[in-house]
């Protein structure tokens, strides 16, 4: 369930009356990797599994679900055992539509592992993805979708941050066997370090925005080979980095 009803008084040209609002749900779940708490994250009740195992990846703190030793959900609790690396730094995270990740180190090397080319027509017709009534009902969701080169949506997650949306459509993927490799992400969401680095530690190639990037986020895309591409709409784009990703003629 994504929302619950909410009354309040509305208060419009002198007038005022009750009024039901649907209001987006988050609740807080709790991570442990190897039984230790790692993160706090304030998300969207669905797709539990999902945010964990693309946490997890997005993270760099595993390559992929066969690394994961062990798993298990109790409630809004999620354990995972993997193994036992120096990577992992043991403090809490409290997050709800903002966070910087588990770790961001400067010298952290990270290279796409894709030579998928996109053609312009299927990034901007795939904004038709970002529609949802849950967003009309609420006005306070996030959406990630991942896209195939045909323009398909082959991964779909809503959520109250923008980050966990990102990690449910990378872990559905992973789960599935879906080869990032030969898709983008879309998202709702402004393109920060955090963000990019996430498609860049699961292998995904190009990240596209309706929105704006942070000057962090267009460091990080240049850095790792992500092509970001923000202020899409269905008539023009902005491509910040790696532009030789894309199927056009300059």
């Amino acid at each position: 369930m994504y929302t619950k009803n909410y009354s309040a008084l509305e208060i419009k040209s002198g007038a005022s009356h009750k009024k039901i609002h649907a209001v987006a749900i988050e609740n807080t779940i709790e991570l442990f990797i190897n039984n230790i708490s790692i993160a706090s994250i304030l998300a969207t009740p669905e797709m539990l599994k999902d945010l964990a195992i693309g946490y997890l990846i997005c993270e760099g703190l595993v390559k992929d679900p066969d690394s994961i030793k062990d798993f298990k959900m109790d409630g809004n609790r999620i354990y995972a055992v993997i193994e036992e690396t120096e990577h992992i730094e043991i403090w809490r995270e409290l997050r709800s539509s903002g966070c910087v990740g588990v770790r961001w180190e400067e010298n952290e090397n990270i290279s796409i592992d894709s030579d998928t080319k996109f053609s312009i027509d299927p990034i901007m017709k795939s904004l038709r993805f970002l529609e949802s009534d849950i967003y009309r009902e609420t006005r306070g969701t996030h959406l990630a979708c991942l896209i195939n080169i045909r323009g398909e949506c082959m991964a779909k997650a809503i959520d109250v941050g923008r980050h966990n949306a990102f990690d449910k459509v990378v872990g559905y993927a992973y789960l599935n066997g879906i080869d990032v490799r030969e898709h983008f992400i879309l998202s709702t969401g402004r393109q920060s370090a955090g963000m990019v680095l996430k498609a860049a530690r699961a292998g995904i190639p190009l990240v596209a925005t309706k929105t704006a990037p942070l000057n962090s986020g267009i460091d990080a895309a240049k850095r790792t080979g992500v092509c970001l591409i923000c202020f899409v709409s269905n008539e023009k784009m902005s491509v910040f980095s790696h532009h030789e990703r894309l199927l056009f003629h300059l």
